[in-house]
């Protein structure tokens, strides 16, 4: 099949490679753009996207609908969120501590309790085929995309516009900016603090749904592979933008399909060493954010990671 477009099978395989991979990036990215514009950040998503994945996926075992399982996921990663926003509203108590402990967490129930869903097929959540005007099947492999990485799009337009537009946003960005400000105008920073937790956790619940109900589409405990935590790192480098992340999420999907695109052109010596393309894309992340230039223009100034 390969031959009939020839080295156009890997630009194709990377382009729904990107689409596929990106959705969990862009969820849990995107919760944790509102969850730290809000002066907070959470450490512990990894841990809610993989139990977010295995509440999905049980939900939907156990109902028959993949879209129930995804409200589930949410209800679950809004629990979390829910959790991490209350313990770091207390005295003296470090966020970032909280969000490990969570995230060790929230791996350790899904995998107790996911054990029994190893092997049960849940069905899988719908796609679009919008390469229907195509007879080559890459293309239309390429261009079969799930409908959560439309609304993916779709909530991260409405974000943007809610930040700059809104008073919700107003007060969110007061918040992340300065609490003292937001004190004498009447705002609690705590709450608005604790909203935007739960809220993150929803999405990064919803992302793990992705992972099990329809890329890969199965629960296992090795589902996530530290998607949790690059989505902290893509945040960074998306500089807080909900539109940005979007665009980050698609560049590490890229990267994350490069394997499987080589592999698809019949590339197998040495392609496994693509996988840690991600790895590295996020390593890189880290150290230009790290340096002494004002790579973290633009973040919240309550972060701990700007103090």
């Amino acid at each position: 099949m390969n031959g009939d477009i020839g080295l156009w099978a890997v630009p194709l395989a990377m382009l729904g490679g990107a689409i596929r991979v990106s959705t969990p990036f862009l969820f849990v990215s995107l919760g944790e753009v509102i969850t730290e514009r809000s002066g907070r950040i959470n450490l512990g998503l990894e841990g809610t996207l993989v139990f977010g994945a295995m509440s999905g996926y049980a939900l939907a075992f156990l109902t028959g609908s993949a879209w129930i399982g995804v409200l589930a996921a949410a209800l679950a990663g809004a629990i979390f969120g829910l959790v991490h926003g209350l313990l770091c509203s207390l005295p003296r108590v470090n966020d970032i501590a909280i969000g490990i402990a969570l995230m060790l967490l929230g791996t350790g129930l899904a995998f107790f309790f996911g054990k029994p869903f190893i092997q049960p097929v849940a069905p899988d959540l719908p796609a679009i085929n919008l390469g229907w005007w195509s007879d080559l099947p890459q293309v239309q492999a390429a261009l079969r995309v799930n409908v959560l990485f439309l609304l993916g799009f779709v909530l991260a337009l409405a974000l943007a516009w809610m930040l700059r537009r809104t008073r919700m946003g107003l007060i969110l960005r007061v918040v992340g900016d300065s609490s003292d400000a937001a004190r004498a105008l009447g705002i609690r920073p705590a709450r608005v603090r604790i909203l935007a937790t739960a809220f993150g956790g929803a999405l990064a619940g919803v992302g793990g749904a992705y992972l099990s109900l329809f890329y890969p589409g199965s629960w296992n405990e090795g589902i996530s592979s530290g998607q949790g935590l690059i989505a902290v790192a893509l945040v960074i480098f998306a500089r807080w933008s909900p539109v940005n992340c979007f665009f980050a999420a698609l560049l590490f999907g890229a990267a994350g399909a490069l394997g499987p695109a080589l592999q698809s052109v019949g590339v197998t010596s040495g392609y496994y060493l693509s996988y840690a393309a991600p790895f590295v894309l996020t390593l890189v992340v880290l150290i230009l954010s790290s340096s002494k230039s004002g790579a973290l223009t633009g973040a919240p100034r309550e972060l701990s990671i700007t103090k």
